[in-house]
């Protein structure tokens, strides 16, 4: 199939198949016109691409994955043991972003229930002033 089908078919823009093949995930065939020519396993192949990315795995790093990878139905069982260490840092540094985000939600969810202070109350001739209650009286 060429490039247009194999993005349509997958969800991707074909700008993302050619990323692909630059970055040696993809090996599509040549035709003599010299466009692309995909066969039905690219359709699996850019799937688990996806999904590494969405995991936030590097090109780099699933590049070493995908010829690890059997088949569809372990689309994450590497059968490399020499990959399991770095699947177990990639892993560790996912779980320290999430709890970074946390920690950030958590700040944001404080401020949030704190609300915005109350705007000071004016006097008369136009000062302003702490509200009552506040340590001075109006």
């Amino acid at each position: 199939m060429r490039i247009g089908e194999l993005a349509r078919r997958a969800g991707v823009s074909s700008r993302a198949l050619r990323y692909y093949e630059e970055q040696g995930l993809l090996r599509p065939e040549r035709r003599p016109s010299g466009y692309r020519d995909y066969g039905e396993q690219a359709l699996a192949t850019v799937r688990r691409i996806q999904l590494l990315l969405s995991a936030g795995l590097g090109t780099a790093v699933i590049a070493e994955i995908l010829p690890c990878v059997p088949d569809d139905t372990t689309v994450l069982a590497p059968t490399c043991p020499e990959l399991l260490d770095g699947l177990a840092e990639e892993r560790a540094r996912i779980t320290a972003a999430m709890q970074r985000l946390a920690a950030a939600r958590d700040i944001l969810d404080s401020l949030i229930a704190t609300g915005a202070p109350d705007p000071p109350a004016v006097r008369r001739d136009g000062a302003a002033c702490r509200r009552a209650g506040a340590g001075q009286e109006m």
